[in-house]
């Protein structure tokens, strides 16, 4: 199939996710999900940071000049872009963001493709990690659900599970 005219170039390079605190999602997307922090972009005068993450490459390295750092980041493919509203983490009467799976619905999940769904959610088990689905409850089998600590779930799957959901469901259809 091909792009319509235009569109050659097109990347999807970041999906943007508001958190309360910085420190709490920045633990938990590196050290329990395994990203690296490309960049952090402080904007004094709005009251807010960006925090841009993703996995690298084998012997891939961030760029230390700033200019090349920002051609790096915007355009690569799959970056998560941690938004914080700066005074969130410290007031009592901030109810926290909408995750987009209690009413009214939106926003769904991010997902995470691992080799093994069933080592990886021991692991995050061992983590203290909050479930949404662990892989052996519910209908779909093989798959899990995380919480990240506002509450976004995270998508925990196989290429080669759900390889086979998809031709199950074909094959139903």
């Amino acid at each position: 199939m091909t792009r319509p005219d235009g569109t050659r170039g097109f990347v999807l390079n970041q999906t943007m996710l508001r958190v309360r605190d910085p420190s709490a999602s920045l633990s938990f997307y590196q050290d329990v999900l395994g990203m690296t922090l490309i960049q952090k972009l402080d904007f004094e005068e709005m009251a807010f940071s960006l925090y841009f993450l993703a996995y690298l490459k084998d012997g891939e390295a961030i760029p230390a000049d700033p200019a090349e750092r920002a051609r790096f980041l915007f355009t690569r493919e799959t970056t998560l872009e941690l938004t914080h509203n700066w005074g969130t983490e410290d007031d009592p009467d901030f109810a926290g963001y909408h995750n987009g799976n209690a009413d009214p619905r939106g926003f769904g999940h991010i997902g995470i493709s691992v080799p093994d769904v069933v080592v990886a959610c021991a692991r995050f088990e061992e983590l203290g990690v909050s479930f949404v689905k662990r892989p052996d409850e519910g209908k779909m089998k093989d798959i899990a659900f995380i919480a990240d600590p506002d509450g976004y779930w995270i998508e925990i799957l196989s290429p080669n599970g759900m390889t086979d959901a998809v031709v199950q469901a074909e094959d139903a259809a």
